[in-house]
């Protein structure tokens, strides 16, 4: 089983009244498209390596694992607010299962799209 199947199915399974549409597969990415109005472009290469971009409105976040913010308590995986910044990162963690990763994620862009400051760990 493909993991981008195994996301999939986890997320309309665990959020299926919360999406605009049915999960987008696109050939190295996911799209999902929340009711509240995010925009979620998923890439897994491996539990330890990802890229989980998100939309809303004008404004545009993202956590990664690119291993470049060694700094960060939660190095590599990191947080880039839609103000720039880029902090720890407070919803995932490398090498979790991507499908709790990304629940996990979902979660929070339903309860706060913006996944602010104050989020941060």
């Amino acid at each position: 089983m493909s993991l981008n199947f195994e996301l999939v199915s986890a997320i309309e399974a665990a959020f299926g009244d919360d999406l605009e549409s049915p999960v987008e597969q696109k050939q190295d990415a996911l799209i999902i498209r929340l009711k509240n109005g995010v925009i979620l472009g998923v890439r897994f290469a491996a539990a330890d390596a990802y890229s989980l971009r998100w939309i809303y409105g004008e404004a545009e976040s993202c956590i990664d694992t690119a291993p470049i913010h060694r700094d960060l308590a939660t190095f590599p995986n990191h947080f880039h607010d839609a103000d720039g910044r880029v902090m720890a990162d407070p919803i995932t963690r490398p090498g979790d299962l991507p499908q709790d990763n990304l629940r996990k994620l979902v979660r929070a862009l339903l309860d706060n799209p913006m996944l602010g400051a104050e989020n941060a760990a």
